[in-house]
């Protein structure tokens, strides 16, 4: 790992937190329901362009984090935009204010329609050729 690799990361994952600061914020201003609307958008977004970016990358899964732009980029960008532990605090939320069925609902929606989103943006990438 060499300072220049630190640097992009840590840069990255700056910009990608205040992108999801900033769409998080929008998301609430406008949306004012009972399901996490914003965190929701952001990881399925995020797995859509993590998707797309790996293959127009030819990043392999197990090598994502070496060359400098994938790591200021997918890791950088993508990890401080995407927030697993946003999406945990929501369902524990709804479950505490007896919305169980919503949280397990929206735990599981989540990581089908990040999936689908993933495969969505590795497929589309694959298209563009």
């Amino acid at each position: 790992m060499r300072p220049l690799d630190v640097m992009w990361v840590g840069l990255g994952g700056g910009a990608g937190s205040l992108l999801r600061w900033q769409i998080g914020r929008v998301v609430g201003e406008r949306y004012h329901g009972g399901f996490p609307l914003g965190t929701f958008i952001i990881n399925v977004s995020g797995a859509f362009v993590i998707g797309y970016l790996s293959v127009l990358f030819s990043v392999d899964w197990r090598d994502r984090f070496g060359a400098p732009l994938n790591a200021g980029v997918l890791t950088g960008i993508l990890g401080g935009y995407t927030t697993f532990s946003s999406m945990q605090l929501d369902a524990l939320k709804l479950s505490d204010a007896q919305r169980s069925v919503t949280a397990i609902a929206y735990l599981v929606g989540s990581v089908i329609a990040g999936l689908l989103a993933a495969a969505g943006g590795a497929g589309l990438a694959r298209l563009q050729g």
